[in-house]
């Protein structure tokens, strides 16, 4: 097992530790929901990297007593898991997460639940204004049922991709490439959550965040094309989602973009108060001026008419999935946010940091979630209000358009006997949470 030159230091008392998953790249038992968008995106030929789908993916419905065991045997604090909106619109649906919520709380093990992770049920839209009620009506439900013992709660995770990814590039689900046309979905999602926080609020909940996908961006020189490339991107991957729920403000030049006819009630329901905010952290990104040419980029085709372009950062190790590794650029980015936003800006949570290399002695993962814990413990020293961290992710998984060809895991599953196995990483992340008892 790697050791350090120095012990890990210790975080404050109550500091919430954690791992985290989500519904459609774990579960399986697809035949036992409605479709989703997700659903409907691997059947078309090409779409997924392997030809999979996540028909069975890790059977954690059938197998979550087991997977709940191994989250004791960890030691964590909370378990972030996600509802599968399409499961719950099944008979039965909502029995399952209330049979894996007892379990966890038996375990002593908080539950976390993520309301929307991508998995938008066949037939809805992110295009409609629609989905955002009908997202809040899920919720209401989903927090009538659960709230009893479900005390955290995450209205959205990462809109950002799930706009860009999704709907902007059309290489996730649902596969739609309408590039700025799809400020739409953006908005949407953005009040989508706003309604879901008053709807847990009347539910009596009063622990309730976002989980925004963030990371630095850094131009790839001082040339002001470079720079003023890079502040676009960071805006689009950053501000936009950011902005209307800690300033109740859109960035300039993009609220007359966005759809409605009253954009401004809009975002008073986007910036309702949160407890604390969620930031899913991987990687800087490095932006220049546009090439002149489609470029590939972390596995994904960046169009040639885009106002920017993304370069690669060099002379750092990269992850199996080609992403660099810069522990020091999460400091950045909370120093950062701290900078922007001020007052503004509520307690923080890591409620994703992880990374994808192959292997069950996988000491690469070690030194990744080493590095990156220490750079984690830099922003606190600094004066950032951090609460938590949770690791993605658990279990290996259906790493969406990638299929199962990357490992995030903490926990090696072998797809064809749904055998589990702990890696290096999950005993090393054990050790350290035992240090910080």
């Amino acid at each position: 097992m790697a050791t350090q030159e120095h012990p890990m230091p210790r975080f404050p008392d109550g500091f919430l530790w954690g791992v985290s998953t989500s519904a459609h790249q774990i579960e399986g038992a697809a035949e036992l929901r409605e479709r989703s968008v997700w659903d409907e995106f691997t059947d078309r030929p090409g779409r997924v990297k392997d030809g999979s789908t996540a028909a069975v993916a890790c059977d954690h419905y059938h197998r979550y007593r087991e997977d709940v065991a191994l989250l004791a045997d960890l030691g964590v604090g909370a378990y972030r898991f996600s509802v599968s909106w399409p499961r719950v619109n099944s008979p039965g649906g909502l029995d399952f997460y209330d049979r894996l919520v007892d379990e966890l709380c038996a375990a002593g093990v908080r539950p976390v639940v993520t309301l929307f992770h991508w998995d938008l049920p066949a037939g809805l839209d992110w295009l409609q204004r629609d989905t955002a009620s009908r997202f809040a009506d899920h919720v209401s439900g989903v927090a009538e049922r659960l709230g009893d013992r479900v005390h955290k709660w995450i209205t959205l995770n990462e809109p950002a991709e799930h706009t860009l990814l999704g709907h902007a590039l059309g290489v996730h689900a649902p596969g739609k490439r309408l590039l700025f046309d799809a400020l739409p979905v953006a908005h949407h999602q953005l009040l989508a959550h706003g309604l879901a926080v008053r709807a847990l609020r009347a539910a009596g909940v009063t622990d309730i965040g976002i989980a925004n996908s963030h990371g630095p961006t850094w131009p790839a020189s001082r040339e002001q094309a470079d720079v003023e490339a890079a502040d676009f991107y960071d805006v689009l991957l950053n501000r936009l989602f950011a902005d209307p729920v800690l300033l109740g403000a859109y960035p300039a030049g993009l609220g007359e973009l966005m759809p409605g006819d009253d954009v401004e009630a809009d975002l008073k329901v986007i910036a309702e108060p949160l407890d604390w905010y969620g930031v899913n952290y991987y990687a800087p990104t490095k932006v220049g001026a546009p090439q002149g040419a489609e470029i590939e980029f972390g596995g994904v085709s960046m169009p040639a008419d885009l106002p920017f372009s993304v370069r690669e950062i060099t002379d750092v190790p990269l992850t199996d999935f080609g992403w660099p590794v810069v522990p020091e650029a999460l400091t950045e980015l909370l120093t950062g946010f701290r900078d922007r936003y001020g007052d503004r800006l509520p307690p923080v949570m890591i409620t994703e940091n992880g990374c994808s290399y192959e292997g069950v002695d996988d000491r690469q993962r070690i030194a990744f979630l080493d590095g990156h814990i220490r750079a984690l413990h830099r922003a606190v020293a600094a004066g950032v209000d951090v609460r938590g961290y949770f690791v993605w992710s658990l279990l290996d998984n259906f790493e969406w358009a990638e299929g199962y060809a990357r490992r995030f895991g903490l926990i090696h599953v072998d797809y064809p006997t749904q055998k589990r196995t702990p890696k290096a990483s999950y005993h090393w992340y054990r050790e350290l949470l035992r240090a910080q008892e």
